[in-house]
């Protein structure tokens, strides 16, 4: 495996590839590896005859008073991670390497898609994430590029970047891994103490219940995310930041007065919980036209 730093050197070793005939996947992360980046790693394995794994927290996609500074990092450990799970190149820049000046051209998200979910509450996330996902995929240009989907709003916002700039890139979104007790794998989880870490489930358990009433058809939307907030609200140091309902991967609101029968669309079904201090999220896909879907089990390929 080799560990590159440098953009020059990371393009030049691409092109090598390239030139050989070997395809190329992608697989971004903010390091701290778990298993969820794993799945990835190993996906874009299958998939791809050379894997890039990029390691960069993004100074772009923090606003203030959010966990930069803090955010887990373990470069040796992220190292030994990827070269264990497949990765061919391990891409760790400095942040001084990716902006070395002021970014003064970047993407804007349109609000129809960013100011929803995670968005609502994080303005300019979006907006960061687009705008380094848009630089790595200049840089490395792989056939293929690998997220999860617990992630839901990142993937489909990153679709629709891809479909807009006419980028050469297939989008690939894998599942979401979890805990043996259901927790999804988040860098974020090490924040959680032992009882947070309990009252953690309490997300899952409760898209669990969300998602039996979309599989039955059962209510309005306002029922379901009442039904939704009851559960969440049954832990005692769980703090709702948003439970929401919406079309997916067009992230279109669904009136509350709906009735779920009638919905006919992909629908996402999306919570964030601040459980102690760390904010976790979460989310189930259901297509009710055929009655899949499930805790990010849909595999979302354009």
């Amino acid at each position: 495996m080799k560990f590159i730093t440098l953009i020059s050197e990371l393009r030049k070793q691409v092109q090598q590839y390239k030139e050989e005939g070997l395809s190329i996947g992608l697989v971004p992360t903010m390091g701290y590896l778990h298993e969820g980046h794993t799945r990835l790693i190993e996906s874009a394995r299958q998939e791809n005859e050379i894997v890039v794994v990029s390691v960069f927290v993004n100074p772009l996609q923090f606003g203030p008073g959010e966990d930069y500074e803090s955010y887990p990092r373990d470069s040796q450990r992220d190292v030994d991670v990827a070269d264990k799970h497949g990765a061919d190149i391990v891409f760790m820049p400095e942040v001084s390497e990716l902006y070395p000046h002021p970014q003064n051209i970047t993407i804007t998200v349109d609000s129809s898609m960013s100011a929803v979910l995670c968005g609502r509450s994080r303005p300019g996330h979006f907006d960061g994430v687009a705008t380094v996902v848009m630089k790595l995929l200049q840089i490395v240009q792989p056939h293929s590029v690998f997220f999860g989907m617990k992630d839901a709003q990142q993937v489909a916002i990153i679709q629709r970047m891809i479909d807009d700039f006419n980028l050469p890139v297939q989008l690939i979104g894998c599942p979401t891994v979890r805990e043996p007790d259901g927790l999804a794998k988040s860098s974020r989880n090490v924040y959680l103490d032992d009882e947070e870490r309990r009252q953690a489930t309490v997300l899952i358990q409760a898209l669990q219940v969300g998602h039996k009433r979309l599989q039955q058809s059962i209510g309005t939307v306002n029922e379901l995310i009442e039904t939704v907030r009851e559960q969440i609200q049954a832990s005692s140091l769980a703090e709702i930041d948003y439970i929401e309902v919406c079309t997916y991967p067009h992230l279109e609101p669904i009136l509350p007065e709906r009735q779920l029968r009638d919905v006919t669309t992909h629908v996402l079904l999306a919570v964030a919980v601040k459980i102690g201090k760390t904010r976790l999220i979460d989310n189930v896909i259901h297509e009710p036209t055929t009655g899949n879907g499930g805790d990010g089990t849909l595999c979302f390929v354009h």
